[in-house]
């Protein structure tokens, strides 16, 4: 372990060394060379032409490869700069992210106009009369009785800004500081009995504020955020109060649906069953487009109970503000509310169900399998796929087709990839090699993925030139070995290259040196801060990674955005003989 000098010393090299803007160039040149296959060259001609639109534009048919390692190597090839933010495209990300966002809000309009009086719609008949009535009858099900009091104990902060707040401070303890923002129709449910609910919140707010303590919000605020290289994704920042509530009902939905075995918390039920699906071909995995801003207003008010659509219809924000003009949103909720994403998997979880039963009791067809809902992520028997598709058109949704497969031996979901059992998980490269966290990423995503391409019984050679000439990019000084547990502090290595320092007094471990970036604190002396700490607690829908447990302690919060290098010795335990090396 380095002294404090020579901590100083190498943190104050990691900070000033750059990367030769070169580097990013040849990485790209290296790792499709690895690949050599006719898609890694087509790849490489249009990057190194500049030919950045028809990279973009490129697509792969798993139906056209009939060998899985061949396969692995074009997909791997052709999603490597499938995020990557320095291409240079014929139309700007947030043009057509807008554009795409209005042109599925039109939708939602065309689903309203349906909705109001199904009886003169051509398509109410047959079997969306059926499973219409099928979804609604699940949902109230699954759903039952809303629980005001479950709604107020719930409630949580989201992670993300709100439209009064934003920046650096945003924290749960700052919003417990100085978050009033509501709208009017949330206000005129929760000023009754607020203060009750929360008096020492209520005491916050006022002391803060004075007794007029609420911050009226027309609706919410229309932003774009990174998505892949051809678009960014809209997204709508909610009032914060709005979104306090929002998170509540979306936790009663999932708990309701982790009674049906929908577990929202953990993607690896759909992606293990992506893998038994693309063996047997006996699952479809579908994916949606666009399905959070599909959600139209006078569909939820069809499929949900009358009880939770009237609660949810105060929560959400009818009015939204976009270039200085304010809309009447067609759709429910969008990405940004609290409740979208339990919604949209509740309406899909219920309407696969819908499915299975038609096809299996009106059909008398086989239609055995599992169902199993990730957002928009639906995983579903083979044999219900194509009358779900239409169910779901009538719903107001589109199936994307391009993500969506339920023939031939390729199945995709929740970030999972699997050809005929095998792992085609890609790679991405999203931004430019700058700096020696940028090599350091880089690098691990090339070495896991030649530990994929091994069977994880070790690493695929091919790689192996990629890894060394990024791995000798960094200063000596700064060539951290980790174990793979540690994510992106070090390069990933296996036991004998790390060489770490056996841990003493009777500690299950090794320590290894690494470079961490921390978060930057800041202390804030309130009653906001007993006030999150009385909120942080574990309750069974919380795990590890939610956004509580990244508190600092004591009076103290993390700066969003903020962070700061450190070298600093990780213990790794010594778990399942060394398992947590490659």
């Amino acid at each position: 372990m380095p002294s404090k000098r020579q901590s100083a010393e190498l943190v104050k090299l990691a900070r000033t060394f750059r990367v030769p803007s070169s580097v990013t160039d040849a990485a790209i040149y290296d790792f499709l060379q690895s690949l050599d296959c006719p898609r890694s060259l087509a790849v490489w001609l249009l990057y190194s032409n500049a030919e950045h639109q028809q990279l973009v534009d490129l697509d792969i048919d798993p139906m056209h490869y009939i060998s899985a390692t061949g396969f692995r190597d074009a997909y791997a090839a052709t999603m490597f700069l499938g995020k990557s933010n320095f291409l240079k495209l014929d139309v700007s990300k947030k043009d057509a992210a807008y554009k795409k966002f209005f042109q599925y809000e039109e939708l939602c309009k065309h689903t309203n106009s349906r909705f109001r009086n199904l009886a003169l719609d051509p398509n109410y008949h047959g079997s969306n009369v059926w499973l219409l009535n099928a979804t609604i009858q699940k949902i109230a099900k699954i759903l039952g009785e809303f629980q005001p009091e479950e709604m107020i104990d719930s409630a949580n902060w989201g992670p993300g800004v709100s439209t009064l707040l934003k920046g650096e401070h945003v924290s749960a303890i700052n919003k417990f500081h100085s978050e009033n923002g509501i709208t009017r129709d949330l206000y005129s449910l929760v000023e009754p009995w607020f203060f009750t609910a929360y008096p020492l919140w209520w005491e916050q707010l006022v002391s803060t504020h004075g007794t007029d303590c609420f911050n009226y919000q027309v609706g919410n605020k229309i932003a774009t955020v990174p998505k892949n290289s051809k678009t960014d994704r809209v997204i709508a920042v909610e009032p914060g109060l709005n979104l306090w509530f929002q998170k509540g009902v979306g936790s009663m939905i999932r708990r309701r649906l982790l009674r049906w075995g929908i577990d929202l918390r953990d993607q690896t039920r759909n992606q293990e069953l992506a893998r038994q699906a693309s063996v047997s071909g006996l699952l479809a995995t579908v994916d949606f487009s666009s399905a959070s801003d599909s959600i139209a207003h006078k569909l939820v008010r069809e499929l949900l109970p009358p009880d939770w659509f009237k609660v949810m219809e105060l929560l959400r924000s009818p009015l939204g503000q976009h270039d200085k003009s304010t809309i009447r949103w067609e759709k429910f909720s969008s990405m940004g509310n609290g409740f979208t994403f339990e919604l949209e998997s509740l309406i899909f979880f219920a309407a696969a169900l819908a499915v299975r039963d038609y096809v299996k009791t009106v059909n008398r067809s086989d239609a055995d399998g599992e169902i199993s809902v990730y957002g928009d992520d639906v995983i579903l028997p083979t044999s219900c796929y194509a009358i779900f598709a239409e169910f779901s058109a009538f719903l107001g949704f589109k199936v994307n087709p391009d993500k969506s497969f339920y023939t031939g031996l390729f199945r995709e979901s929740c970030g999972a990839h699997w050809f005929n059992g095998v792992d085609c998980k890609p790679i991405f490269l999203k931004e430019r090699v700058q700096d020696v966290q940028a090599i350091y990423k880089l690098a691990n995503s090339v070495r896991m993925l030649a530990h994929r391409h091994g069977s994880h019984r070790g690493c695929d050679s091919r790689f192996l030139n990629t890894w060394r000439r990024l791995f000798s990019r960094v200063p000596n000084s700064l060539r951290f070995g980790v174990s793979r547990e540690c994510g992106d502090i070090g390069f990933i290595v296996n036991f004998d290259e790390a060489r770490p320092a056996l841990a003493s007094y009777g500690i299950e471990g090794y320590y290894t040196s690494a470079m961490l970036e921390v978060g930057v604190n800041h202390q804030l002396d309130s009653l906001a801060v007993l006030l999150t700490r009385l909120r942080d607690v574990r309750g069974p829908l919380r795990r590890a990674t939610d956004e509580f447990s990244t508190l600092a302690y004591g009076n103290t919060y993390t700066l969003r955005g903020r962070t700061k290098t450190r070298i600093s010795r990780v213990l790794v335990p010594r778990w399942y003989n060394l398992g947590p090396w490659i």
